[in-house]
């Protein structure tokens, strides 16, 4: 099964538009792997696409991806283990359907995810955001208060990066403007991401 390193080689070969984006890429992989090394969470929010998106990565890392992920002994009975996976910590806020819409509706929708963080999020965490245009206003809010909070925000965005690019300790623009080819590409990153966490966490003997 291909390493960390490998598996990012092999997303650029398949898709080299990627190489303008690959240090931030590798960067982003590098604070997701400090971050869960140390025992943070990851939170992960996006609107549309973006929210979809969010949940798929959460799936990527809460479960076995590419790799049979054992459960170490002493983590849970043996009875368990048999029946378990080997999982990180991964948060998908736009799953949190009804405090999400209470907050909108009663406070302000800009500020839904940031209210989100603001209860999930500890100082050392991460946010990893997805908007294709890097202007959506809730993950603005979200990014700054995990910012204020202490966390490592992690972004992905489209050409320009919009203000998101500002409000990110990194963030990772895929060469295309149109909402659908920024999507066609996302979808590669995050994936590589998971499968390069995965790699480093859960090596096969």
């Amino acid at each position: 099964m291909a390493s960390a390193k490998e598996i990012l080689r092999e997303l650029l070969l398949r898709y080299p538009c990627l190489e303008k984006c690959a240090a931030d890429i590798v960067a982003a992989r590098d604070a997701l792997l400090c971050g869960f090394r140390s025992g943070a969470k990851l939170l992960l929010c996006g609107n549309g696409g973006s929210a979809a998106d969010s949940e798929h990565m959460a799936a990527e890392l809460l479960k076995g991806f590419r790799r049979d992920r054992a459960v170490g002994p002493g983590a849970v009975p043996e009875k368990l283990r048999s029946h378990l996976q080997g999982a990180l910590p991964a948060i998908p806020l736009p799953s949190f359907v009804a405090p999400l819409t209470a907050f909108a509706n009663d406070c302000d929708p800009d500020y839904a995810f940031a209210q989100l963080v603001l209860a999930l999020g500890r100082s050392g965490d991460m946010l990893f955001s997805i908007s294709t245009s890097g202007n959506s206003a809730n993950v603005l809010r979200a990014n700054e208060t995990a910012r204020a909070l202490g966390l490592t925000v992690l972004g992905l965005s489209g050409e320009s990066g919009g203000k998101m690019a500002a409000t990110c300790d990194v963030c990772i623009r895929v060469p295309e403007r149109e909402t659908y080819r920024i999507q066609e590409l996302h979808l590669p990153v995050y994936h590589a991401l998971c499968a390069a966490v995965e790699a480093d966490f859960f090596r096969e003997d």
